[in-house]
């Protein structure tokens, strides 16, 4: 019998609750889930790809399943089939996520039809969460802990205070 395995990529800067929801959910539906970290050339990172790694995988401890964490920069297609992947896991919050996606699963589609895209819908009260907005509302001295997990709160704000005393 061969190992179902399921690829979830993302910049995961930071990780938040709506990831974990994606991850645990996603986690569920393949024998082998792997949480690729990549830098998205069009977004500036708070953290770098080893931190982002060491958060994500100090937040999926106790989930269950065999999860991996692993950094790539190559096209998801290619990291996908290296991993032996037969799904990608994409979370959609928006029909504006849904637009982005729907291209890239078609794109992805192209490039290799042996991996299908399977897309999660995040849980209702998680909807709203993006990374960017979480690091925009620390910057602002907001108050994150509704998005993020307390580790990861604390790591969000000692960076920002970093950032502030440069």
């Amino acid at each position: 019998m061969s190992t179902r395995t399921g690829v979830y990529p993302g910049t995961f800067d930071p990780i938040t609750l709506g990831h974990m929801d994606i991850i645990r959910r996603g986690a569920k539906l393949v024998d082998r889930l792997v949480i690729g970290v990549t830098t998205n050339p069009s977004k500036s990172p708070m953290f770098s790809v080893e931190e982002r790694m060491a958060m994500v995988r100090r937040e999926v401890e106790g989930i269950g399943g065999e999860i991996h964490v692993v950094a790539f920069d190559a096209l998801l297609m290619e990291f996908a089939e290296n991993e032996g992947a037969s799904v990608i896991i994409r979370g959609l919050r928006a029909v504006a996520d849904f637009e982005y996606e729907y291209q890239m699963a078609g794109m992805n589609q192209q490039l290799n039809d042996r991996i299908e895209t399977v897309f999660l819908m995040a849980d209702v009260s998680l909807q709203p969460i993006a990374s960017r907005l979480v690091k925009e509302i620390a910057l602002f001295g907001g108050d994150i802990a509704k998005f993020v997990s307390p580790a990861v709160r604390e790591e969000v704000v000692a960076r920002v205070a970093e950032m502030k005393a440069r």
